[in-house]
């Protein structure tokens, strides 16, 4: 999926309140580096191609799966992210090709219709060593399955690693991004050799890092022979330190839950999905489409989000930036938090942090374009919050629950001075972290 490799690191009906949190979560995703473009195709070896998310290269590769049964591919868990990181449920728009050495073409295409992750980011100790997503197919492939190992690998055990991982660093070189398969011959290293190991996970690849899994190889097997067959001992997950291995997630202690889902005597409810609708991205600070009373369908639409998170240079302390030139792409979360109706912001029109810590953008379309696209628009309040209101955080796939605490009448910091700042309870509900930033605030109505 997504470049990221290892971070060790919901809806209440909503009215007019609408105020903004002053506060990445990135997932990992991992090609064979020191291999050789495969001669032959393995039958049960694959690529993720999700629309969502977009993986970043032409062919729409995102990780790996291997084919465990007729409609069942195994991948990482990482890979297989809804925009509300549900860990059970039906996704949109994702396929995997299977049984061929390209991409582009070859092989068999399948939908997939459901998914069940093992792990999730928000879980204790995260993904680590349970980084394993099961997907099930819409329709059958005629591939031949690969059999899981039947117990977790020795150090020193040979292995091959399979992959279309990219073999450079440079997310804007086509030629980083391999269409063809690549393959490695290398071994099952002492967890030792890989030092953000957690349990549950193998250390496969040279011991110095020069043969190993990489980005966009996520999800891929680590094989090895038992009986004169490939079998499936792992599938990786992230990076075992500098200049070291791959982590790999040990599928074969997890073979009970596989076994539970495939064979439909264990199988987990699907999430409840949150309306998320109206969020919007900013890369590292959130906004959302607002409107006054008197805003007019006509109007160009505004985007509301914090002073801190305009492009380039901050307002100063007691200043504030006016009419300014602006080129910010925007997208509007449905309400699964999926990207929905799409504007471009051209004018900053104003953007303070004294006082408040505000900025207005201008969008290039207008309410009535917006909600002809489906956008969710917020209607500012014209009264503000008060201490004991519920509040919903509007952030990208979820939504915080939080009650405000308190108005600070004065908060200062870094030579800026806030008037009149809410402040909220924080609760398991309500955890905001860095990224935030931007969020709507919304009063929540009882009922």
């Amino acid at each position: 999926m997504l470049p990221c490799m290892r971070i060790r690191s919901l809806f209440l009906p909503v009215g007019a309140a609408l105020a903004l949190t002053t506060t990445v979560l990135n997932a990992p995703a991992q090609a064979v580096v020191g291999g050789t473009e495969s001669t032959q195709a393995y039958s049960f070896m694959g690529s993720f191609q999700p629309a969502y998310p977009a993986p970043p290269r032409a062919d729409g590769h995102g990780c790996g799966v291997e084919v465990l049964a007729p409609q069942w591919v195994l991948t990482a868990s990482h890979c297989a992210r809804t925009p509300t990181l549900a860990k059970v449920g039906v996704p949109r728009d994702w396929q995997v090709r299977i049984g061929s050495l390209d991409t582009t073409s070859g092989g068999e295409v399948a939908r997939v219709d459901h998914f069940y992750r093992l792990s999730n980011f928000q879980d204790e100790g995260g993904i680590w060593g349970k980084d394993l997503t099961l997907m099930h197919l819409k329709a059958p492939v005629k591939a031949k399955p690969i059999r899981i190992a039947s117990a977790t690998p020795r150090d020193n055990t040979p292995a091959r690693i399979l992959g279309w991982g990219m073999t450079c660093d440079d997310m804007n070189n086509p030629a980083c991004f391999p269409t063809r398969l690549r393959e490695a011959d290398t071994a099952v290293q002492p967890i030792s050799t890989c030092p953000s190991a957690s349990a549950g996970e193998l250390c496969v690849g040279s011991r110095d890092g020069s043969v190993a899994a990489t980005n966009m190889d996520s999800g891929g097997p680590a094989l090895v022979r038992e009986r004169g067959q490939w079998t499936l001992a792992g599938v990786v997950s992230g990076p075992g330190g500098d200049h070291a291995p791959t982590l790999f997630t040990d599928v074969t202690k997890h073979v009970d839950w596989i076994n539970g889902i495939i064979s439909g005597t264990d199988v987990p409810p699907d999430d409840p999905i949150p309306n998320v609708e109206g969020a919007v991205d900013l890369s590292g600070c959130m906004g959302s489409v607002v409107r006054t009373a008197t805003s007019a369908p006509d109007d160009p639409a505004l985007l509301l989000t914090n002073g801190h998170c305009v492009q380039g240079q901050r307002p100063a302390p007691g200043a504030a930036l006016v009419d300014q030139p602006a080129d910010r792409k925007v997208s509007v979360d449905d309400r699964q938090g999926y990207p929905g109706a799409t504007a471009h912001a051209n004018r900053l029109e104003y953007a303070t942090m004294t006082g408040t810590d505000i900025a207005l953008y201008r969008l290039d379309k207008t309410y009535a374009q917006l909600t002809a696209e489906g956008a969710k628009i917020f209607r500012l309040s014209s009264t503000p919050a008060r201490p004991g209101d519920s509040l919903a955080m509007a952030y990208s796939g979820r939504r915080f629950a939080c009650t405000a605490e308190a108005v600070v009448p004065h908060l200062r910091e870094g030579g800026y001075q806030q008037d009149n700042s809410l402040r909220y309870a924080t609760n398991p509900d309500c955890m905001p972290w860095h990224g935030t930033s931007g969020s709507a605030l919304l009063e929540v109505h009882p009922g």
